[in-house]
């Protein structure tokens, strides 16, 4: 957000604010002006579970006690709670503050979140500042990025706070690593070549999932170059978009339907469609529903995140009760729950209804959103499934998440008769035509990798459940876009043989069951294997940044190719034209003569299994400047790069 404070009250008028921005560019969106009701009876749409697009993850919003206050006991349970009043949230936004001393701040509502199933991430607006350096940006001559030389100390600041939390029983789910770089006039800026340098070298270190850029308008330019660039890409989990003024034609991105493949593609923060008005105004929220709709099908984005979950225009009011705003969020968030798949249907059967559906292979929820003036008749039809019932929640003008009698269901077909403005959701109780099973297994958990040689790597993970049983798990390997088979098994564990030496690769899991199902597949995890004769299990990359006459700047980044973490690391070589080391970050180094020795900071002393931990420095140098021949870790060999 562009301020600490609330966005229609926020202080420096030298600023460009996000209003004016949104002003500017015409995108406070007014609802869809209704047009006369067809004459001619709707056609049906159709539902077919068996085509399945995203999965979706979830739906939230932002706590962030230092600028809206904490939420209550009272409000956490509204929020992520799904009985009767509540939203039914299933994701929680938290900030990662560059002081670590105000940490705790996060975690009461994070753990009550998390206690009712809700998943955790985080963002951070600024890096601590001593990693922070002022520059020149156009008119801002105090506009503030973080330092090249202080990636891997920001990769740490990052790791602590997730052990932070885990320590305080909040497994985060993924972190950020900047919170809209492209719209920083108050915090940090960042460029998309500085976040894929970020991600390509640092990021791998960071012990959660990882996102970005989280653009404040889904800015494809901020986020093709992570999709163009096979290292950066291996490092990001979640593509993550903000949608502020973004039009609907922007919402697709086949660049990452082609290239993204295996990653999360998060919408993690909007309001819609405004700050200035009250979240219950109407019919002007019923605008959240279709926006919603937008974000699922046309964006296909898998989690949908509001900005202040408590606020006068937000799902929560002040007094913390549901608004309009908030219900238009709670007809897809209660129903439509984390592991549910979006499945085909029309998405815009007649003028001014839009639907969507999705199911969890036992019951099928169909969201319809009506923004015409005059009530609609829609029927809709399932494919391959009997339907045996249809419960129907609604809110318009005088109803808010009112539960309504269901239409009868015969031959898999029921017509809804949808309120003017208004949304209606259906949940529809299926069983499989024929008695087939269509309901997939669980997740796998996320995998590890033990014993790793040059050519072999074992696979462990947390088992998948099913209602029927586990037939099975299929490991893949995961490169850019593709996935290629890589093993089976019966059990939670595998073998993949046939690697090769001193590779990274990266793996997931599918579970399925007797029925064929396949479920999600489950978070990644990277392994480097060894170099056959290196007996280090380590690998490491140097390169020169910068140079002058008598001088230069050179960066050395250390892997752990190993299955377990290394910690108080010592690193050798030697430099072979007289280079003088004259200052380091990240480390120690130690020269006695062409023999230099590094040992880590302290927040590079471990270097987790799979990762790595970056070290730069000044040098002097003659008339040459060769790269060292080799490089031990803790008297192992080391691969280079």
């Amino acid at each position: 957000m562009t301020s600490p404070q609330d966005e229609s009250t926020a202080p420096g008028p030298q600023r460009l604010r996000r209003r004016a921005v949104l002003a500017a560019m015409g995108a406070l969106p007014l609802l869809a002006v209704a047009l006369p009701p067809a004459t001619a009876a709707a056609a049906a749409v159709v539902v077919d579970p068996g085509k399945r697009r995203q999965t979706i993850r979830g739906f939230g919003g932002m706590n962030h006690p230092a600028w809206a206050g904490d939420l209550t006991a009272a409000q956490r349970d509204t929020a992520f709670g799904n009985g009767t009043g509540q939203l039914g949230f299933s994701i929680l936004r938290i900030h990662i503050d560059e002081n670590s001393a105000n940490w705790s701040a996060e975690v009461a509502t994070a753990q009550r979140a998390a206690a009712l199933g809700a998943l955790v991430f985080a963002s951070p607006w600024n890096p601590p500042a001593a990693l922070v350096e002022t520059f020149v940006r156009g008119s801002q001559t105090d506009a503030k990025r973080l330092r090249h030389d202080s990636y891997a100390a920001y990769a740490q600041h990052l790791n602590d706070f997730h052990a932070f939390m885990k320590s305080n029983g909040v497994d985060l789910y993924a972190i950020s690593i900047q919170n809209e770089p492209d719209y920083a006039q108050d915090w940090t800026w960042w460029t998309a070549a500085e976040i894929v340098t970020f991600l390509r070298d640092n990021a791998g270190s960071i012990g959660t999932r990882v996102i970005a850029p989280e653009s404040f308008q889904y800015v494809k330019s901020m986020s093709d170059p992570i999709l163009n660039d096979a290292a950066a890409l291996a490092n990001l989990d979640i593509l993550g978009a903000h949608l502020y003024g973004t039009s609907y034609a922007d919402f697709p991105y086949p660049l990452f339907q082609q290239k993204g493949q295996g990653r999360e593609l998060w919408m993690t923060e909007v309001y819609y469609p405004n700050s200035t008005d009250s979240a219950d105004l109407w019919p002007a929220s019923l605008g959240v529903a279709e926006h919603m709709h937008h974000a699922l099908v046309d964006a296909e984005f898998q989690a949908y995140v509001w900005w202040y979950i408590r606020r006068s225009y937000g799902p929560l009011r002040e007094d913390g009760q549901i608004s309009k705003r908030g219900a238009m969020m709670a007809h897809f968030s209660k129903f439509v729950r984390p592991g549910y798949a979006r499945i085909d249907a029309a998405a815009t059967p007649q003028t001014n209804v839009w639907t969507s559906a999705y199911t969890d292979g036992s019951s099928v929820v169909v969201v319809a959103v009506n923004t015409g003036t005059a009530a609609a008749t829609q029927p809709f039809t399932l494919a391959g499934t009997t339907a045996s019932a249809v419960s129907c929640w609604v809110t318009d003008a005088t109803r808010t998440l009112a539960a309504q009698s269901g239409p009868a269901v015969a031959n898999g077909t029921f017509t809804g008769t949808l309120p003017a403005q208004s949304v209606t959701t259906f949940v529809v109780t299926t069983g499989p035509s024929g008695g087939t099973d269509t309901k997939p297994p669980s997740t796998p958990g996320t995998p590890a990798a033990t014993a790793v040689t040059a050519t072999s790597a074992t696979l462990s993970w947390p088992a998948s459940t099913d209602d029927t049983g586990v037939a099975g798990y299929d490991v893949v390997r995961v490169s850019g876009g593709t996935e290629t088979a890589a093993a089976t098994s019966t059990t939670s564990q595998a073998t993949v043989t046939g690697l090769a030496a001193a590779t990274a690769y990266t793996f997931a899991v599918y579970a399925r069951d007797a029925a064929g199902n396949r479920s999600a597949r489950s978070a990644r995890v990277t392994l480097t294997t060894s170099a056959g004769s290196s007996t280090g299990g380590c690998g490491v990359g140097y390169r020169v940044t910068n140079s002058w006459s008598g001088g230069f700047q050179g960066e050395i980044v250390i892997s752990n190719t190993g299955a377990a973490a290394r910690s108080g690391w010592s690193l050798a070589f030697a430099f072979t034209a007289g280079q003088t080391i004259t200052q380091m970050w990240g480390g120690t180094a130690a020269q006695s003569g062409a023999a230099v020795t590094v040992t880590p900071a302290d927040y590079t002393r471990t270097i987790p299994a799979g990762g790595s931990v970056t070290v730069g420095f000044l040098a002097n140098q003659g008339g040459s400047n060769p790269a060292p021949a080799a490089f031990t870790l803790d008297g192992g060999t080391c691969t280079t790069a």
